[in-house]
């Protein structure tokens, strides 16, 4: 994704989690501080990942920044890292404890994000290769309180976070029309309180469910765990009958069945292997002598 993807991140969110991060890390004394002392070192950040999409930029800056550290990238974020097995990425200067107290909370944001960003930029390339035009999204399968990180990964390798609260969208799940009765009466109830700018969508579990709430004015239509045969008929269906309702698949898409559920009348996949299961990418990070 072009552009600078950092200027979404709220200043007061980033240091509020780098501060909580190295709270974490170092709830009383840095014991290994006694022995480095406050001179002023250098340290190289290398990833050994070649390969590996660059994310994460901002969380890591945002930890060293809360130590007085200063970071200078040899890369933009976005950026794919290698083809060396080891290839210099960053480098970090400030007082030897501080870098070292850091170093940890920074490499966790790094790796994790990267990885995510990776994954995701893959399955986009996929995606893509094979001629779909939709959207890749993830899902609310987070890590708690490490969302703001994952979410913005997935930003970096160019694919949609879908919604990333439940404040940012309306999803009426099983549970939901179980608990109301009906996904016509969910629907109603949920419209009074969305009005004109927020969208609804439920998850429907076969195909009456899905013209149920197309007929109740459902914006997004999840079609949930559906064979691709039948997903691609039903989606058919669907656009025909409502061509203003986006249709989603979702519920056992992983990265090796995910070209099965590629249609021209499927407008998002959303993938919880996004974030689950996702491998980091190694980095770390090596005082100079």
């Amino acid at each position: 994704m072009s552009g600078d993807l950092s200027q979404i991140l709220p200043p007061q969110a980033l240091a509020q989690l780098a501060r909580e991060w190295l709270r974490e890390d170092v709830p009383n004394f840095d014991l290994a501080g006694a022995c480095v002392g406050s001179r002023e070192v250098e340290a190289v950040l290398l990833c050994k990942s070649p390969g590996s999409v660059l994310a994460g930029c901002p969380f890591f800056a945002a930890v060293f920044g809360e130590l007085g550290c200063t970071v200078e990238w040899c890369h933009a974020e976005g950026h794919t890292l290698g083809p060396h097995p080891a290839t210099r990425t960053a480098v970090v200067r400030g007082p030897a404890r501080y870098v070292l107290l850091g170093e940890r909370p920074a490499l966790n944001c790094l790796a994790r994000a990267s990885g995510i960003a990776t994954r995701c930029s893959q399955l986009l390339s996929v995606a893509r290769a094979s001629g779909w035009r939709g959207q890749l999204a993830g899902t609310r399968k987070t890590t708690p309180g490490f969302r703001l990180v994952e979410k913005y990964a997935m930003l970096v390798g160019g694919v949609s976070t879908h919604r990333y609260d439940l404040s940012g969208m309306v999803m009426l799940k099983d549970n939901h029309v179980a608990a109301v009765g009906s996904i016509t009466q969910a629907v109603a109830d949920t419209h009074v309180v969305c009005g004109f700018s927020t969208k609804i969508e439920v998850e429907c579990r076969n195909e009456a469910e899905a013209k149920e709430a197309a007929k109740a004015g459902a914006d997004v239509i999840m079609l949930d765990n559906f064979k691709p045969e039948e997903l691609y008929r039903v989606a058919q269906f669907l656009k025909l009958e409502f061509p203003s309702v986006l249709i989603e698949a979702s519920g056992g898409v992983t990265t090796e069945t995910l070209t099965q559920y590629f249609s021209a009348n499927v407008d998002i996949i959303s993938l919880g292997c996004l974030t689950q299961g996702c491998p980091i990418a190694d980095f770390s990070l090596k005082v100079q002598q």
